[in-house]
This record gives C-alpha cells, sequence and structure tokens, in this order.
C-alpha cells in the first residue's frame, strides 16, 4: 500500500501508538500470532511498564495523566532507554517501507522529554511527527510543549470551527488568535475521535460540515487535514465489514462511507490549497454574522454563505480580469464567474453555499481568460546541515519572500530527507538575491551560518536549483 501511495506522489504518515498496549487482565493472541497477557508481550515484560497500576482520575495532575492507565490500558514506561529504542526501531521499520511520518497518538500521555528521547534514537531523528495533544482549559499539559520533536494538532481550531459555523463566523478572521503559531499546527474539521465525541463538527452537519472544509483548505493558518470516515448511529461501532463478516467491505459507491474526500467542495479546495500557497489575505469582507469572504493576494478568491437564504453580492478582489471556474461547483467548470478590470464581480451564493476561484482555473467562455500572474519560479532549495532537536533550517534572505533578512519570518525548510534540509521558494524569474541559511529554535534564537551572503539569480525560464552545505 505504501509502494503504490508513494508511486502515485501520494506520502504516508503512520498513526503511532507507541504508549499504550492492551487492558490490562486482558490474554490472546495478537494478529501476527504472537501471544500476549497482562504483563508479558514480545519484547516487553513487567519492568517495562510504568509502576502506576490505577486509571488516571485526575486530569490537573501530570504526573498522573502521563504515569498511570487510561481507561485500563497497559502504560509503557516511555523513560526507559531499552523502552525508547524499542519504539525507535519500529519506527524505523516503517520508513524502511517507505513511511515519511508519523502521527504520535496520545502524546499528552508521555512526557515530552521521552518522546525526545525516543526521536533521537531514529536513524533519522528528522523524520516529520505531528502529535496528539488534547489539551484542554486548566489542565497542566499543553500542545507547545511538544514541539522540540514535531508539530502538533490544534484541537482547540476545530472546537472554534464548531462553535463559529454555529454562530457567527464573522468570527473566523481572528481564528489563529492564541493559538500554535501557523508552522507548527495541524489543523482539521473533525478526526476519528472527535466527530464521536460531540467535540467538532461531523458530517451529521450537512452542508455546513463542507462549508468548514471549504475555509479550513482557503485560510492560511497550519496544516490542514481532511477527514475522510464511515456513517455512524454508534458511536463505539467499527468499519462497516470490520466486525461483522456478514457485511461486505463497502466501497464509496456505498452510503456506509462518507467519503469526503470525492465531494466536489473538496477536490475544488485543495487544488484552491496548492495553487494559493502561502499568499496573504486580503480584501476581506463579513456583514457581522454568517457571511464573509476574502482573497489570497492576486492567486485566489472564496465567499461563504453560512445562512439559510441566498445571497446576491458584489465582491471586490484582487484577482485580474478575466472569467474563472467556480472550483466548488466542481470540476468541469460548469459554473464560471467573470472578473472586471477593477477586480469586482457579483454572484450568487447559494443557501449554506460558497464559491472559491483560483488563477489555476479558467474558462475559455466569457469576456476572456485572466492575465497571468507575475511570473514567479518555485525556486528548488537543498541544504546539507547538522541540527539538534529543536532546531530546524530556514532561508532568509533580502526578498520578502526569503523574510528581508529577518529570520523570524523566512521559509523554514523541510527535514523529510534529513541531513539535507529541503524546500522551494517562489521567486520572479530573473530575480537576483542574497541569501544564507541559519538554524532556527523554538525560542526564537537564530545562529547564522558563517562567510559572506551567497548570491543567486532566477533562470530566465523560472528554474533554479540550489544545492548548497551549511558553512560552519
Amino acid at each position: 500500500m505504501v509502494k503504490s501511495c508513494n508511486d502515485a506522489g501520494v506520502k504516508v504518515i503512520a498513526d503511532a501508538v507507541v504508549n499504550h498496549m492492551t487492558g490490562a487482565g486482558q490474554t490472546g493472541t495478537g494478529t501476527a500470532g504472537s501471544a500476549y497477557s497482562d504483563d508479558n508481550f514480545p519484547e516487553y515484560s513487567a519492568q517495562d511498564f510504568n509502576d502506576c497500576r490505577t486509571n488516571i482520575t485526575n486530569y490537573a495532575d501530570r504526573w498522573q495523566v502521563q504515569h498511570c492507565r487510561l481507561v485500563g490500558l497497559q502504560d509503557l514506561k516511555t523513560s526507559s532507554s531499552y523502552v525508547q529504542q524499542n519504539i525507535a526501531d519500529y519506527l524505523d521499520d516503517l520508513v524502511s517501507l517507505g513511511v515519511s511520518g508519523f502521527r504520535i497518538d496520545a502524546s499528552k500521555h508521555i512526557p515530552a522529554t521521552d518522546l525526545e528521547g525516543i526521536k533521537s534514537k531514529m536513524k533519522n531523528p528528522g523524520v516529520y511527527w505531528v502529535h496528539e495533544v488534547i489539551g484542554a482549559s486548566g489542565e497542566p499539559i499543553q500542545e507547545s510543549e511538544y514541539l522540540g520533536s514535531g508539530d502538533s494538532h490544534e484541537f482547540d481550531y476545530s472546537r472554534q470551527l464548531k462553535h463559529d459555523f454555529d454562530a457567527q463566523i464573522a468570527n473566523l478572521r481572528f481564528i489563529g488568535d492564541g493559538k500554535l503559531t501557523s508552522d507548527r499546527a495541524g489543523v482539521f474539521v473533525t478526526n476519528h475521535d472527535t466527530e464521536r465525541n460531540g467535540e467538532s463538527m461531523n458530517y451529521k452537519w450537512g452542508a455546513k460540515y463542507l462549508l468548514a472544509n471549504v475555509f479550513m483548505l482557503s485560510w492560511p493558518y497550519g496544516s490542514p487535514t481532511v477527514y475522510s470516515g464511515f456513517a455512524f448511529t454508534d458511536k463505539e461501532a467499527g468499519a462497516p465489514g470490520a466486525s461483522d463478516a456478514s457485511v461486505p467491505n463497502a466501497s464509496c459507491d456505498s452510503s456506509a462511507w462518507t467519503c469526503e474526500q470525492r465531494q466536489d467542495e473538496i477536490t475544488g479546495m485543495v487544488g484552491f490549497n496548492n495553487v494559493v500557497g502561502d499568499a496573504a489575505v486580503s480584501n476581506w469582507w463579513d456583514d457581522g454574522g454568517n457571511q464573509i469572504a476574502y482573497g489570497r493576494g492576486n492567486k485566489g478568491f472564496v465567499a461563504i454563505n453560512n445562512t439559510s437564504a441566498a445571497t446576491t453580492r458584489e465582491y471586490t478582489s484582487t484577482l485580474a480580469a478575466g472569467t474563472y471556474c467556480d472550483v466548488v461547483a466542481g470540476g468541469d467548470c460548469s459554473r464560471t464567474i467573470t472578473v472586471g478590470d477593477d477586480g469586482k464581480f457579483t454572484t450568487t451564493l447559494p443557501a449554506y453555499g460558497a464559491m472559491a476561484l483560483h488563477v489555476g482555473a479558467v474558462s475559455d467562455a466569457g469576456s476572456g481568460t485572466p492575465e497571468p500572474v507575475e511570473d514567479t519560479a518555485d525556486v528548488s532549495v537543498a541544504i546539507t546541515a547538522q541540527t539538534v532537536m529543536g532546531q530546524n533550517i530556514r532561508m532568509v534572505g533580502d526578498q520578502p519572500e526569503l523574510g528581508s533578512w529577518d529570520p523570524a519570518k523566512a521559509p523554514q525548510l523541510s527535514a523529510v530527507n534529513y541531513p539535507s534540509w529541503t524546500g522551494t521558494v517562489n521567486l520572479p524569474a530573473e530575480t537576483r538575491f542574497e541569501y544564507k541559511y541559519v538554524t532556527y529554535d523554538q525560542s526564537g534564537n537564530a545562529t547564522w551560518e558563517s562567510g559572506a551572503n551567497r548570491t543567486a539569480t532566477v533562470n530566465a525560464d523560472g528554474s533554479l536549483n540550489l544545492d548548497d552545505s551549511w558553512r560552519n
């Protein structure tokens, strides 16, 4: 499966359960044929579990949350070097199969330093991690503690989506306030836990649920995850066919699976997200309640109507003049919207509906096609550099796209192929620019590489490949 996905250009992030074993007192045979009992598992015995043998009763007690049992599950002693190495070996094995990163399950039940120790023991400690840390008001354990070994899911984001789509979405303009910084936050409308416990929206919200996904995929905060699951009435029920052999495995042609990834609103907005990149928000408008609209620079524009009545109005964008496909309406460009020379256009949004335009989806019909956006290039960047846990590499330079020499605003490179840090930067063709690399940590401390400023010029055809090494 992993190979098939990778061959299709889809990277796989594995959901890694690295703390909890099966319930205490249970015995049986695992799916691979190995026997287990209360304190005896392949590779683990009694001394490899925490001494606390009771369930968590007080989530305001940090020690209890991170050393006692969650609903009776055996809790590994992740402070143990032996346990850490076993877990690191497991993750390394998945990487060898082609996995590109990990969602670390129940991170809040493991001290952050233990997880940093596990990651340091991996063959590639720069592999991508994102933590499941369900922070809640009044609890001592928060998402920000875990940024030393990976990003964290921002659960308050999905909680605010639920609240605002039930109240007024004009508040969404400030959805990033008081949360993790955008570059470290994993965001979602719902996930496999929150869709069932009432903490977030889910498919049963109907059109509003799709509108929330439209917003998430068009707003520049966090790394979005689109959840796709199956219908349920019993929140404890497994997937169709998982526990009842008489029920065949369902497909997206069956109502048993919700298959959000096939919805026009989702497929259209994934394309929107890819095209607009990190373009800034522009031309925000709201009616003070449940209608909002905003641009993404000169690359895209979105309008959302979270009311029970259709609405018609004129919008002002910074899009070039031309006729665009409304990607929310489907990939066949069956609905088009014409933008005038002044960036304005008038359109009708259906009740609980949206529209989205971007420069990658234009129509041959109407008054013409948009003038091309300023020719920019994806400058390919690679630098070999050794870092320590909690540091990343940023490319800083004399262009706004490079932070204008401010490391805090400079693009962060990816450590997927550590010690090679890689990424792309959008710069206009034939741009001559100066740049350097810095290490950057969670406290905002930047260490610059030595030597004079590096210089490069984007080729006339928009291409440029940089392959550098850190200068000590």
